[in-house]
């Protein structure tokens, strides 16, 4: 019987023997990049390359998601290998999409790269044949966190409930048979290393926000008018003015941006548009500055006379890492990497829907370096992919090896010492309970 050693030897060898198709196809992605539930071309080419590994898959999951399943030699648990489809919209991207700004300025395309890099790996039928258990390969929609509008449209539509991929594949019960989860994520960070162990991250909840006012000449009559843009600027003063409020170990985040000021200069504002996150590091912290942001969005409107439509719409939660997996991990990456490379980052102030899977199962979201740049901004660009695509494609494979060998003794023991903070119907529970729309009629504030 060959050792998980050997298992990971015959892996990475079938991975450097597609590496060129390997980035190539990363690279066509980063030339076709889609952003969130529009991710048609980039799903097409995820189920192409299945195909041609002679993969059986599905696809259309949450609209454009795709899972192929690798079926181990004997029973076992079944480890979710991720990579996201979507990319950003920044137009100043060198590989921007000149018509739609969309651009891989998160690296996704490298992501997906990975993903099929560990599927070539370990779709070997004497290497499935030491593993216990399944792989499934899951091409996730929609991670980034944009275009609220058209997504709530699709919610309206009844296409989609949730604005993130993952929280929608939850709920259509793609993971319902899912017992541990992982993907890899690039980083430009420098001090972060080649490959990178994170701990937690921020969740978050979304909100739009509609101020009413009443339109009028602003030169001639603005006494008769009630400016909604006046009320939209002291709501994001008493914004700031909470700030203070948060707690430090919170790590709270509010950023909102105003989308439309106003009709034309010479009218009075009487409808002005405005979308914010709320961030922290505990569900708990979220709540605490939603509430208070809902306060001040109040506070704006009734300041002024005008009325205020708040809607607060589920986003990601908190990303909890499971230790075990972790340290799984790490001597995979020492191996692939040198040790004096492995980086650790304990917590982080962006968000993933790669909280969601955590709340409901172990999972890990380590970093791969080989991106210059910052990230989501228009110089954020992958110059390393053999670093990018290729090691990452190997420490995943090699953690699926550890996992699922040996009778998935290593997987076993994680799954049933995991202590999950939800389960699946307590999830999607708690994440319907947080969708909510108020309105404010300017007369009610107006005493």
């Amino acid at each position: 019987m060959p050792s998980k050693e050997d298992l990971k030897r015959q892996v990475f060898n079938a991975i450097d023997s597609r590496a060129d198709d390997l980035v190539n196809l990363a690279k066509t992605i980063l030339g076709n990049p889609e952003p969130g539930f529009r991710e048609v071309r980039t799903s097409q080419l995820v189920g192409s390359f299945f195909g041609e590994m002679g993969i059986p898959f599905r696809s259309g999951l949450g609209l454009t998601g795709v899972r192929a399943d690798l079926l181990g030699g004997s029973p076992g648990p079944t480890m979710a290998l991720m990579g996201e489809l979507d990319s950003l919209i920044v137009n100043e991207h060198p590989y921007a999409d000149a018509t739609t700004g969309a651009a891989h300025a998160c690296g996704h395309h490298c992501q997906i790269g990975m993903l099929m890099g560990a599927a070539v790996g370990l779709n070997q039928p004497d290497v499935l044949a030491q593993l216990s258990g399944r792989v499934a390969l899951v091409a996730v929609p929609a991670e980034e966190y944009i275009e609220i509008e058209y997504r709530d449209s699709l919610r309206r539509d009844g296409k989609i409930e949730f604005l993130g991929g993952k929280p929608e594949l939850i709920k259509l019960g793609e993971f319902d048979d899912v017992d541990l989860a992982m993907m890899v994520h690039t980083t430009s960070t420098v001090e972060e290393g080649k490959l990178c162990i994170s701990g937690t991250n921020n969740g978050t909840v979304a909100k739009k926000i509609q101020f009413l006012g009443k339109g009028s000449h602003a030169g001639g009559s603005p006494h008769l008018g009630i400016n909604a843009l006046n009320a939209a600027t002291l709501a994001l003063s008493a914004i700031h003015y909470n700030r203070e409020t948060f707690r430090d170990a919170d790590t709270v985040r509010v950023h909102p941006i105003i989308t439309k000021g106003g009709e034309a200069v010479s009218a009075v504002p009487a409808e002005v548009r405005m979308e914010t996150f709320v961030r922290g590091k505990t569900i708990d912290a979220i709540m605490d500055a939603n509430m208070k942001v809902d306060r001040a969005l109040r506070a704006g409107a009734m300041a002024v006379g005008a009325g205020v439509r708040i809607q607060t719409i589920p986003g990601y939660m908190p990303l909890a890492q499971n230790g075990q997996m972790n340290e799984l991990f790490r001597p995979n990456a020492s191996d692939l990497v040198g040790p004096e490379a492995v980086g650790h980052v304990a917590h982080r102030t962006g968000s993933t829907d790669m909280g969601d899977i955590s709340q409901i199962m172990p999972a890990i979201h380590p970093y791969v370096g080989g991106a210059t740049g910052l990230g989501h901004g228009a110089d954020y660009v992958v110059q390393d992919y053999q670093l990018a695509v290729i090691t990452a494609a190997k420490a995943m494979a090699a953690t699926v090896i550890d996992l699922l060998a040996d009778g998935a003794s290593l997987g076993n023991r994680v799954v049933a010492e995991h202590r999950p903070e939800m389960t699946r119907t307590e999830y999607l529970a708690f994440m319907r309970s947080l969708a909510s729309e108020q309105t404010y009629e300017a007369e009610s504030n107006v005493d």
